[in-house]
């Protein structure tokens, strides 16, 4: 379900339950390709950036868990359509062949479009728990929010230092 559902939104609280609920269904989904990515990426920094990634990212699981709980929600999984296209499209680089800088270059695009999509995810998601002055989930939500942002610029680091350069040589 995405944002805009035939679904009524009558609170806040609703609609914070309802990100929730997508974000934990999108770091469920992510855990599935990280290791694939580390395993197809050659650049020795990018490999590594997606696997601690990965233990990252399951974190990020049990701080979702930690917050629904002290919310009184059940923590489900509420399918994240956004997160589906985008690994998807990411998926597409997987079963890619060619020169190995441009495919690592092509991984850490796919992988920021996931970022840049959970940034927006857990800053929105925080602002409603500050709203709601539910300090304790704010708090766990800034801290996922901040690790997310970490990660994007650790890839534009890896980026922007080694493999598009060697990307961009001539062939």
């Amino acid at each position: 379900m995405g944002i805009f559902t035939s679904d009524k939104l009558d609170t806040l609280e609703e609609l914070l339950e309802h990100e929730l609920k997508d974000l934990y269904d999108a770091e469920h989904r992510i855990t599935e390709p990280l290791p694939k990515m580390a395993e197809k990426a050659t650049n020795p920094s990018l490999k590594k950036a997606f696997q601690n990634h990965l233990r990252q990212t399951e974190k990020h699981i049990e701080r979702l868990n930690s917050v629904c709980e002290h919310r009184g929600i059940e923590p489900q999984r509420e399918k994240c359509d956004a997160i589906v296209g985008l690994i998807k499209e990411g998926s597409e680089v997987l079963s890619a062949e060619g020169d190995n800088d441009v495919l690592d270059a092509a991984l850490i695009a796919a992988a920021q479009r996931v970022e840049h999509y959970e940034i927006a995810g857990y800053g929105t998601a925080r602002t409603f728990a500050q709203q709601l002055s539910d300090d304790y989930s704010a708090e766990l939500l800034e801290q996922t929010l901040d690790e997310e942002k970490s990660t994007d610029q650790q890839l534009t680091k890896i980026a922007v230092g080694s493999v598009n350069p060697a990307s961009a040589r001539e062939q």
